[in-house]
């Protein structure tokens, strides 16, 4: 049985460098960094999970970058932790993987990205109705009240969807 190469290639290959720019190109318009995308195009692509320091290695990035990419993106539920033997000697290193199901992927999106900022409008919304309530030109106050009015209904639209979209996702 072949033995499973962690990470020991140094140069990411022509199909690894299109992988990565695919999960770029999804991560920048999601807003995040270019960094989490090529952490997890590389784990996605690796046909064996990876230590930080493979990561490091193989994306000529910071310790740091690939420690804080790891982080977002186990918070999201795209990796996984998986423990291995990396060098033989015994020294045991956590290595990650993806997770591949779409399901999972978009549903701790949703959970860490969507939702803190739904519920902060909330709040900012509540908090410029009374401020719209409370302004003197009574023309002015019936079109901030209109545009207030506006944000809350968006934001009660988006609270509506995202459990359709979960249950649709199996969530």
């Amino acid at each position: 049985m072949q033995e499973l190469d962690h990470g020991t290639r140094q140069e990411i290959d022509s199909i690894e460098r299109e992988v990565l720019a695919v999960f770029v190109d999804g991560v920048r318009v999601l807003g995040l960094p270019p960094s989490i995308g090529e952490i997890y195009g590389l784990l996605f692509i690796s046909q064996s999970p990876l230590s930080l320091d493979d990561l490091v290695k193989r994306l000529k990035i910071s310790k740091g970058s690939a420690s804080q990419g790891l982080r977002t993106l186990k918070s999201l539920g795209a990796v996984r932790e998986t423990n291995g033997n990396g060098n033989g000697n015994g020294e045991r290193r956590t290595y990650y993987e993806p997770a591949v199901e779409l399901k999972r992927l978009v549903g701790g999106f949703i959970r860490e990205q969507i939702r803190p900022h739904l519920d902060s409008g909330r709040h900012k919304i509540k908090r410029l109705g009374d401020l719209a309530n409370g302004e003197s030109d009574p023309d002015r106050r019936k079109f901030l009240l209109e545009r207030t009015d506006r944000l809350d209904h968006w934001i009660r639209n988006g609270g509506r969807v995202l459990p359709i979209i979960q249950r649709i996702l199996g969530q």
